[in-house]
Formats: structure tokens, C-alpha cells, sequence
């Protein structure tokens, strides 16, 4: 079985050959403005638009926690919108991250990529803002992606420190 590839690098420019997805966690608010979103926004305006779209229009469609949203912003690259943190911030709920939603999401996306013949690139989704810790999100990552055979990037950006 192949592992994850860690990176020091930019998940938003991901390296290697053919279709790649770069997959995130967004939030189940709509709320789109801290975090790696800002990465993604200065590259591309499309996920951005889809996920505002996405929420405005939830009572009509599958937005909700576990959800993906695939958007086409360049030839070969895809950008996959996962909807793994209920809410922005900590409270007596504790941290924003939802493990079972990113598990959800990420079993979707296994669906996609495959389709897609694709490669997946991330930062280290529900660690920043949402405030999880990579290892109960990793494993997730393993089982629903790597066990299938799909080649992942993990890009630690700058001097961000694993957690």
C-alpha cells in the first residue's frame, strides 16, 4: 500500500503529473475568509462563488456536513469544497472539527478522484482553524483514500510546525 507524501510546500500549487484535486475543510456556515480559503481565493475566484452558491442554495441541494463540492479551476486541477467543521469557533461544543463529517467527505472524494484518474493535495485539513489534530485525521486519510490506491500530498506550508 503507498503512503502519504509530506511536502514543505504550497497546497495550491501542487506538484506532479496529470488531474489533481486539492482538497479542504470548510465550515457549515458559509462563511468563507480565514485559513487556507484566503490561499485558494488568491489563485482561483471560482470556489470561492461555488461554496457561496452551494449555501445559499442548501435547502435545495446536499450542502451539510460530510458534503463535497468539486470545482474546476484550471485544465488539471480541481479544488474539492468538504464540508468537516460545524461552525467557526470553540466553544462548549468544543472545536469547530467534525471527524465523522471529514470521514464522510473524504470517502466521497475517493469516489470522484478515482473517477477522475486524479491525485489529492491538502494542507493538513481540520487542523488550523477547526482546531482538530492530524493524528485522528490522518488515519481518516489512510483508510478512505490511500487504501484505495490514490496518491496524497500533504503540503506543510512555510514554517508551520506538524501537529
Amino acid at each position: 500500500m503507498s503512503e502519504i507524501t509530506y511536502i514543505r510546500g504550497d497546497a495550491t500549487t501542487p506538484s506532479g503529473k496529470g488531474v489533481k484535486v486539492i482538497a479542504h475543510v470548510c465550515n457549515d456556515l458559509g462563511g468563507w475568509g480565514k485559513g487556507f480559503v484566503l490561499a485558494l481565493s488568491r489563485r482561483w475566484p471560482e470556489p470561492e462563488k461555488a461554496y457561496r452558491a452551494w449555501h445559499r442554495d442548501r435547502a435545495h441541494n446536499d450542502f451539510g456536513l460530510g458534503a463535497v463540492q468539486l470545482v474546476r479551476v484550471e485544465r488539471y486541477i480541481w479544488v474539492a469544497n468538504m464540508i468537516g467543521q460545524r461552525g467557526t469557533k470553540t466553544g462548549s461544543k468544543g472545536v469547530p472539527v467534525r471527524y465523522e463529517a471529514i470521514d464522510t467527505a473524504l470517502a466521497g472524494l475517493a469516489d470522484e478522484v478515482a473517477e477522475l484518474g486524479a491525485s489529492v493535495h491538502m494542507p493538513r485539513i481540520g487542523c488550523g482553524l477547526a482546531g482538530g489534530k492530524w493524528s485522528r485525521v490522518e488515519p481518516l486519510i489512510q483508510e478512505r483514500l490511500v487504501a484505495r490506491r490514490i496518491p496524497v500530498t500533504v503540503y506543510d506550508y512555510g514554517d508551520e510546525a506538524p501537529l
